[in-house]
């Protein structure tokens, strides 16, 4: 057996092999150990760069959860202000003066409705972009008690979005900032804040009525986290708890103010943020009855997108030690500063109307509800008469295409008009031309019968236009060519081009 072994080692191949394997670990420990001493004579650089703490330089202690602790006052004006407000709540402030400030306010909701704002008890989780300009319209309008609970600080990147945050206040907790500018402001405003990260273990003392649970329960949430686990808990937590909540849905890469709407979150439509909370809360049991704020601009060519994170972070190590905490999105989200100020100002708007019992409807979601289950009717109709037309039998018929897909269709690619007279009133879809190789039914497996219908065939059109497109081109045989002009048809083209680029991001 020895003599076995020894040949074998002898062999010229198994000699090249060993010595590649001994040459491939010796290079590598070379590598590891000199970026083991290039880290550690990088963290020692940056030790030596520290200063010592004495008068010039101070130092306070972290929150539990890595956070800045709140900074003392600097100035005699923050000073001032700081004492105004304290004097404020505690009722030493004139009445006269507070409804001198909000006095637009109170004329508009007329004085029933505004004694409910002024009285009413509103809890903000989150405040970056969207939850920073939701407080400042809240406090700006009357709203006297607020609980501000966020576990972060101010950065300098934040400062683009943020609705009253200085660069004095880059490094302080955001919740100190939030009621320290605004108490120059609203001084009388009641403030609680908590700043701690949201988690649902937690949720009965962070939820709880003011003055630690010894007051009136809250009106109103609102959730302004960017993070999807930490929303689905706080949605979650508030709908089996029956507590009011109004979630804000995401405002990165959005760029147009005219489709941000406001519905609930069973009809929001081509935002990712919103579909992905969708999914989580319906594995949950949760899949509607929350109201949401959400843009139906849909992403594409051209447009901001999640940028990607830099070649070297990954190679750093764990891709997840490069967020804040544990779960939290690591990656660059490209934000628009105007667009957060409108979802939070959406979300004050709602919570507002909300509280006063204002009249108010929330759509489009469901304002086009209806809209859109007749025009499905209406095209599943269509491919009825085209089976029959074509001498095949309908009955049992399923087309490929759904409530969200219309709305989709209508409100994305065809902008709701029709496409031939720009009408935006009794729409309809339809195909673009009648099927090349004629209409067919095709049937799965189990006798289930369907077409092969695509999205990037069909047209939007008044219910008119598309009862004579049915007769001329579709049943008729006409090619659309021939029977509208060459802008039209050109338009169309554009149009599904469109669906097609965008149809991947969906």
């Amino acid at each position: 057996m020895s003599s076995w072994f020894e040949r074998q080692l002898s062999a010229h191949q198994v000699q090249l092999a060993a010595t590649a394997f001994v040459s491939g670990i010796t290079v590598a420990g070379l590598i590891y150990g000199g970026q083991a001493i290039r880290r550690k004579v990088a963290v020692e650089e940056l030790k030596a760069s520290i200063p010592p703490l004495d008068v010039e330089h101070q130092a306070q202690r972290l929150t539990d959860f890595g956070a800045a602790s709140p900074l003392p006052l600097a100035g005699k004006e923050e000073e001032r202000v700081a004492a105004l407000a304290r004097r404020a709540q505690r009722g030493d402030y004139d009445e006269e003066l507070i409804n001198e400030q909000l006095t637009r306010t109170a004329s508009f909701l007329t004085p029933q409705r505004f004694q409910k704002l002024r009285g009413s008890f509103v809890i903000v989780v989150g405040l970056g972009g969207v939850g920073s300009h939701c407080t400042s319209a809240l406090a700006r309008s009357g709203v006297s008690h607020i609980r501000l609970i966020d576990f972060d600080q101010v950065t300098l990147s934040s400062l683009n979005r943020h609705a009253v945050a200085t660069l004095a206040d880059v490094g302080t907790p955001k919740v100190q900032c939030v009621r320290k500018r605004l108490e120059a402001v609203v001084p009388w405003v009641q403030w609680e804040c908590l700043n701690e990260v949201w988690r649902e273990g937690q949720g009965e003392r962070l939820l709880a009525g003011w003055d630690h649970g010894r007051g009136r329960k809250p009106d109103y949430v609102v959730d302004a986290i960017d993070n999807i686990d930490s929303k689905v808990e706080l949605l979650k937590y508030c709908h089996e708890h029956d507590i009011k909540v109004v979630s804000s849905m995401g405002a990165g890469c959005k760029s147009d103010p005219t489709r941000v709407f406001v519905g609930d979150i069973s009809t929001s439509m081509e935002d990712p943020l919103s579909r992905t909370t969708r999914r989580k809360l319906k594995l949950l049991g949760v899949s509607e009855g929350i109201p949401v704020i959400y843009s139906t601009e849909k992403p594409g060519p051209g447009k901001a997108q999640l940028l990607p994170l830099p070649e070297e972070e990954i190679l750093k190590g764990t891709v997840n030690e490069l967020s804040v905490l544990p779960d939290f999105r690591a990656r660059i989200l490209p934000v628009l500063g105007t667009m957060p100020a409108i979802f939070g100002c959406a979300v004050a708007n709602f919570v507002i109307l909300e509280i006063t019992n204002y009249p108010h409807d929330v759509g489009p979601g469901k304002g086009r509800e209806k809209m859109y289950d007749s025009i499905l009717s209406g095209l599943q109709g269509l491919e009825e008469r085209l089976a029959r037309n074509a001498g095949q039998d309908p009955l049992g018929l399923r087309i490929p295409v759904t409530k969200d897909d219309v709305g989709y269709i209508v409100e994305e690619v065809f902008r709701g008009k029709s496409v031939l007279s720009g009408l935006p009133t009794r729409l309809a879809l339809t195909r673009w031309r009648a099927p090349k190789h004629g209409f067919q039914i095709y049937q799965t497996w189990n006798g289930q019968k369907h077409t092969k219908l695509q999205l990037e065939e069909l047209v939007c059109m008044t219910k008119d236009e598309a009862a004579m497109h049915e007769k001329e081109v579709l049943k008729g045989g006409k090619p659309p060519e021939v029977i509208y002009d060459v802008d039209v048809v050109q338009l169309v083209e554009r149009r599904h081009q469109e669906e097609r680029q965008y149809q991947r991001y969906r």
